[in-house]
């Protein structure tokens, strides 16, 4: 008797693949439904505290930083013009909320870009008034994206060290000066100043690395002046 084997057609194994697939969804649709009954509420208390850690987020942009910039601006541009007439401790403030000057706008508005700036200048004004640490410490409060500024900082807080005796710490802020900018001039001015400093303090290979730069990449800036520091560091 002839036996017959059965074969199962390819659109038939298809057509049973397609079958348990759309089973698997139905019972992953059906395990989801349940899982989003059972955890509903734990959900709510989620999104909703998420919906209102956007929304004080924004409110707090709108309502409380905004009018604080403005405040903080307002009180800057007004110290601005007292350094402007040449009245520096008007100018430097911090005495009153009537005159709040760069002190009062960095305590009042710390948080502020503008609160910020303030301590530089009132950082500025210290070091013109002797007060070296005083003036390291607001300056170093200072913090900014524009990279010639934060240029500035470092070369303002290595003058404050430098005047404090402290120049080995000086001469690391000018190179954290260096490496802070791109700009050509504010490097070259950085570099040089390293390597006077460097000099100074009979650090000889650094020196000579300084003006080597200022020779390879700043010779626009310097006049031919790194040679004569680059032979003075050869006889020092």
């Amino acid at each position: 008797m002839a036996k017959f084997k059965s074969r199962t057609s390819k659109k038939e194994m298809e057509g049973k693949e397609t079958v348990e697939v759309f089973k698997d969804l139905d019972r992953g649709a059906l395990d989801t439904e349940k899982f989003l009954e059972k955890n509903a509420k734990t959900l709510m208390i989620v999104f909703g505290a998420l919906l209102v850690a956007v929304l004080g987020y924004f409110a707090f942009q709108q309502f409380y930083e905004a009018p604080r910039n403005e405040e903080a601006t307002l009180s800057y541009l007004a110290a601005q013009k007292n350094l402007a007439d040449g009245k520096d401790e008007l100018a430097l403030g911090g005495k009153s909320a009537a005159n709040p000057g760069y002190l009062g706008t960095y305590k009042e508005y710390s948080g502020t870009k503008v609160g910020k700036l303030s301590s530089y200048n009132a950082g500025l004004i210290k070091f013109k008034e002797g007060k070296y640490q005083e003036a390291y410490d607001l300056i170093d409060n200072f913090s900014s994206d524009n990279k010639i500024l934060m240029a500035l900082k470092y070369g303002a807080m290595a003058d404050c060290q430098a005047n404090l005796n402290k120049s080995d710490d000086a001469l690391s802020l000018l190179d954290k000066a260096i490496s802070a900018s791109d700009d050509p001039y504010t490097s070259y001015y950085f570099t040089r100043k390293a390597g006077i400093t460097a000099l100074a303090l009979k650090k000889n290979v650094e020196a000579k690395k300084h003006f080597s730069t200022i020779d390879e990449k700043y010779e626009d800036y310097d006049n031919g002046m790194s040679d004569a520091y680059i032979e003075m560091v050869k006889y020092y």
